[in-house]
């Protein structure tokens, strides 16, 4: 995941492509703190985070997520 989106604009991306899990994400800190310490992570590093999160059910929707809003976050 090499993305070079901000936080701000992976939220963006995602309240406008998927409003509904936006608003689960909203609503849900520690989401927000792992997208947060993800962005901030080396690229291998965040390979490692993507596997460790899908073990995760709670985290699984967020993550299938990230592919198609790291490739249009930058328009935010």
């Amino acid at each position: 995941m090499n993305t070079t989106c901000s936080y701000s604009q992976v939220v963006a991306a995602m309240n406008a492509q998927s409003p509904d899990t936006a608003a689960q994400f909203n609503a849900a800190p520690m989401a927000q703190s792992f997208l947060q310490n993800f962005l901030a992570a080396p690229p291998p590093q965040r390979e490692q985070m993507l596997e460790q999160a899908q073990a995760v059910p709670e985290a699984a929707q967020y993550v299938n997520l990230v592919g198609p809003i790291a490739k249009t976050c930058d328009k935010y």
